[in-house]
């Protein structure tokens, strides 16, 4: 009988799952898919309202002003939009096509975390490759990328503001690495939520003094993506910084940018026309 603390409660919650049957809904994981992300945006949209009066959240914002209510209203109905027409038919699809084995016994903690690990770098690989191939490839940057990039200065929400086709194909790929790490189904569904709380606060636009950059020195963090946003290229890995290194497409900061590249800001102005 299992008698740690943390491997009994991941046993009650996978017990809890399996009586549920939450994954094998047809509905639910995408239902839930949006929920975690909207959830995990709150916090960052009382940020953007402290911002307008607060000088300390001033200071944690990489560029100013913060997003309107306005802004985060028509993001909300674009995300929901891509969830309901091509999000939830195909989850649903995927699921009524083949519906996860459920085995009785949770898996170890020791077991979760190197999964989920696992997944994670697996997944930033997969994305660095599709998300570079997309900018170099003009006429699917147009059709599908480029919905993504209309918010040059991304907030929480703008995570998953992007064409359907563009989430789809992030599914999939996140789908493929737990597939290919073979976790188990628990490992999967924390790796998902860990893969949202990456891409939330990546999109943030705070540069927050407890952010999971700081701690990590290969991870990006908002800083790195929010180059990538103003710029329109480099920094094509979702939340480590290594693939870009290796590849030199890695730029530290705005300064640094303006540096290496003079006509970014010709580029800035002139992305509309490509």
């Amino acid at each position: 009988m299992r008698s740690d603390h943390g491997e009994v409660f991941l046993q009650q919650m996978w017990d809890y799952m399996r009586a549920t049957n939450v994954l094998q809904s047809p509905v639910l994981p995408a239902f839930f898919a949006f929920l975690t992300h909207v959830l995990l945006c709150l916090p960052y949209l009382l940020l953007d309202m402290l911002a307008g009066f607060s000088p300390q959240v001033q200071q944690w914002r990489i560029s100013a002003p913060p997003p309107t209510l306005r802004q985060w209203f028509f993001c909300f109905g674009r995300v929901l939009r891509a969830y309901l027409t091509a999000v939830l038919p195909v989850t649903a699809l995927l699921q009524v096509l083949g519906s996860p084995v459920m085995p009785e016994h949770a898996p170890s903690c020791w077991q979760l975390v190197v999964e989920v690990s696992v997944c994670l770098l697996l997944f930033d690989a997969f994305f660095f490759a599709w998300h570079l191939f997309m900018h170099k490839t003009p006429w699917l940057y147009r059709s599908i990328h480029q919905a993504h990039h209309q918010q040059r200065q991304p907030f929480a929400l703008t995570a998953q503001d992007a064409a359907g086709a563009e989430l789809l194909s992030l599914l999939l790929l996140a789908m493929a690495s737990a597939r290919l790490v073979g976790c188990h189904p628990l490992s999967e569904t924390v790796f998902h939520l860990v893969n949202t709380w990456l891409a939330v606060e990546d999109h943030c636009g705070y540069n927050l003094p407890w952010a999971l950059h700081r701690l990590l020195p290969l991870m990006g963090g908002a800083p790195y993506h929010q180059d990538h946003h103003i710029f329109f290229r480099g920094n094509y890995a979702p939340y480590f910084s290594h693939w870009d290194r290796l590849f030199g497409t890695y730029y530290s900061s705005v300064k640094e940018h303006y540096e290496r590249c003079p006509s970014a800001e010709k580029r800035r102005v002139n992305i509309k026309d490509e």
